[in-house]
């Protein structure tokens, strides 16, 4: 079966101008996803232009092959994009980047390939896992795991308010018979909502919780940051889309940190020290315009923001 990898990438006009794309620059899409984004950069690219990607996802590696696989002025390599500091390291760039791009969604394949578990719209086994030969599936994890773990999850990273009634339901569906599908576990949920939201199927948040949880996607999100003023060049900027206000809310505050600079704890002031960001934002936060919106109904929770490495 011939795979799809068409992706509509989300706020592509916005990002293309948030990075200020030098033809000769180098650059860093460290969510290559199906290749939306970095098609974009590439096309914008000189001659002496680079850009190098990463992806978690086996086959986002195989898409970056068959669409860019011929372009010498491309790389991608499999792994977490926790991993940027040590890629770049090994090709001594650290310090040289003009432009990384972090798009922290799930790609429209990955939604839409039900075999991935990522979408509970149809049946599939419940695994979504970004890479599927690393850690426990969403199956191992919901049959095993305490009641009070699964509530927590769902309450902590899914906002869900009925996170004890859905953790219950988990625990006793699967004393007779284990959770194995991605429809068992939302019929599973709806029939224990006891409230549902209007246009929100009732397992969205929870389903979500459970496949960041299952990816640690915001200790991911803390991990990369945390590498990004090393990385960038002088002026060298920052683009992150997110989709979830957890990962947005942390994205928010590394880049007001940064720009405030170091500070030191408030009992133990160090006279003379020089505290100096490294970061600053640029604009304010973007969001998808209603014809994108309309066209594209997946941007609608997108959330863009910019910083520039400072001296």
């Amino acid at each position: 079966m011939t795979k799809d990898y068409s992706h509509r990438p989300v706020l592509l006009d916005e990002v293309r101008a948030g990075l200020s794309i030098k033809a000769d620059g180098i650059y860093v899409d460290g969510t290559f996803g199906r290749g939306g984004h970095a098609g974009a950069i590439l096309a914008m690219l000189g001659p002496e232009g680079k850009l190098l990607a990463m992806d978690k996802d086996p086959e986002a590696v195989q898409s970056a092959e068959i669409q860019f696989g011929g372009d010498s002025r491309f790389a991608i390599e499999q792994g977490s994009f926790t991993m940027l500091g040590s890629m770049l390291a090994r090709q001594d760039l650290q310090g040289k980047v003009n432009g990384l791009l972090l798009d922290l969604g799930v790609s429209s394949p990955q939604l839409d390939d039900a075999s991935r578990g990522f979408s509970f719209s149809e049946e599939g086994p419940l695994d979504m896992r970004m890479d599927p030969s690393q850690g426990v599936s969403a199956a191992q994890w919901l049959n095993e795991a305490d009641e009070n773990e699964i509530s927590r999850v769902l309450k902590t990273l899914g906002e869900e308010r009925f996170s004890r009634r859905i953790a219950r339901a988990i625990v006793a569906q699967r004393a007779t018979q284990p959770l194995q599908t991605t429809r068992e576990l939302a019929e599973l949920i709806s029939a224990a909502v006891p409230m549902h939201e209007k246009h929100k199927h009732p397992a969205t948040r929870s389903v979500q919780a459970i496949r960041i949880f299952i990816n640690s996607e915001l200790d991911d999100v803390r991990s990369v940051l945390e590498q990004v003023p090393d990385v960038l060049a002088t002026q060298g900027r920052m683009a992150v889309i997110s989709f979830h206000s957890l990962e947005d809310r942390i994205v928010k505050r590394f880049i007001r940190d940064e720009y405030r600079g170091a500070q030191p704890p408030q009992a133990f002031p160090l006279a003379g020290m020089d505290y100096q960001p490294r970061l600053k934002p640029v604009g304010k936060a973007i969001r998808a315009s209603e014809k994108e919106i309309s066209e594209n109904p997946r941007a609608r929770s997108a959330v863009l923001r910019i910083a520039e490495r400072l001296q």
